[in-house]
């Protein structure tokens, strides 16, 4: 008798052809504009406990993308599937439940608390909201505190007595009072001083190994996303031009893109040689994107073919990219990796804002 096959368990998260275009309006009547692509049909999947970086330059989609999962802004087009459910099939009360399970982290752990409440409050807003704890709300607070590292009585401070790093420990804990299965890291380090940066990141992490957490980490810092993330999605004028393993990518990447994004990581190594592949002009407006590959203006390996045909993004052996001429272009030499530490992450500020 032969055995039947394992069932593949379905994915956490799955993302299908997702679009998001910004209408723009112009002069005193209103004249309409071409609308602002922000998100072009983009597509992957999550599984629990993994986490998916997702980088690229500055008004690149991810911010959008990270929205647009969480259904906080209503797509174009495309589908999510949050543990096999499509979420733009729900209404309100249904979304509203699903939302337990989906939370979000901001980027500014200041703008992201009302400054009137106490933490206290902030924390036991939620948990009134969905009814969880009932009459036992001060205990789960305290218990959330503890989480990320913070004491008991710091339920009764206002945000403003608080640190960056701290009021974004408090950030987490409110993600974490629904008791959530996904986390939507929305450059939830970006606006900390870079001596509790490798904190919290190491926080998250010791919170998925324990609570078997799922993260969609928006971030434009590659050394932080090669700490934490186990996927890497690389976006480009709001498509991903390449997806694949963490090790994988980082080692051997593909898209031209990604080869100058990493390029211009400083290495903290004195005395070794760096090839920096600086690029060439700006990034085109996403309301006029060019034909072909987005990418080609600034691509030094571009072709005629590049400007008139757009490439899929075509996966070959677990490692997907969207690029014409992936196969002709080598590899840089992958650089060593290191463990993120506060002084590595400080070192590579200083190099950035002073070496040439």
């Amino acid at each position: 008798m032969t055995p039947s096959p394992t069932p593949t368990p379905t994915p956490l998260l799955q993302v299908q052809g997702l679009v998001k275009h910004f209408a723009v309006r112009h002069g005193l009547f209103g004249r309409a504009g071409a609308p602002v692509r922000a998100v072009q049909d983009v597509g992957f999947t999550l599984g629990a406990g993994q986490t998916l970086g997702v980088v690229g330059e500055s008004g690149c989609g991810k911010s959008t993308l990270g929205r647009l999962v969480l259904r906080l802004i209503e797509p174009s087009a495309g589908r999510v599937l949050f543990d096999g459910v499509e979420l733009g099939g729900l209404d309100a009360p249904a979304l509203r439940a699903q939302r337990r399970a989906m939370q979000i982290i901001f980027q500014d752990p200041f703008s992201s608390l009302n400054p009137r409440m106490t933490v206290g409050q902030i924390l036991a807003e939620p948990l009134r909201l969905h009814r969880l704890h009932r009459g036992r709300e001060g205990e789960r607070v305290a218990e959330l505190l503890r989480t990320v590292g913070l004491a008991g009585e710091h339920a009764g401070r206002r945000p403003h007595e608080f640190s960056g790093g701290q009021r974004q420990r408090v950030g987490i804990a409110r993600a974490l009072a629904m008791e959530p299965r996904l986390i939507v890291c929305d450059e939830a380090v970006s606006a900390l001083d870079v001596s509790v940066q490798a904190q919290v990141v190491n926080l998250l992490q010791d919170l998925q190994r324990r609570l078997g957490l799922a993260y969609l980490f928006i971030a434009h810092d590659l050394a932080v996303v090669r700490h934490i993330a186990s996927h890497v999605a690389v976006m480009y004028l709001g498509r991903i031009v390449e997806l694949a393993p963490a090790k994988a990518l980082f080692a051997a990447p593909r898209h031209p893109y990604t080869q100058a994004l990493l390029a211009a990581v400083p290495q903290p190594e004195p005395g070794r040689a760096t090839e920096r592949r600086l690029l060439q002009g700006d990034v085109p407006s996403p309301a006029h994107p060019p034909a072909g590959c987005a990418f080609h203006t600034r691509c030094p390996h571009a072709v005629a073919a590049c400007t008139q045909q757009l490439p899929p993004l075509q996966d070959d052996a677990g490692h997907a990219v969207a690029c014409l001429r992936w196969r002709e272009i080598p590899a840089p030499p992958a650089p060593p990796a290191a463990p993120l530490t506060t002084n590595r992450l400080r070192l590579q500020r200083l190099q950035a804002a002073f070496l040439p």
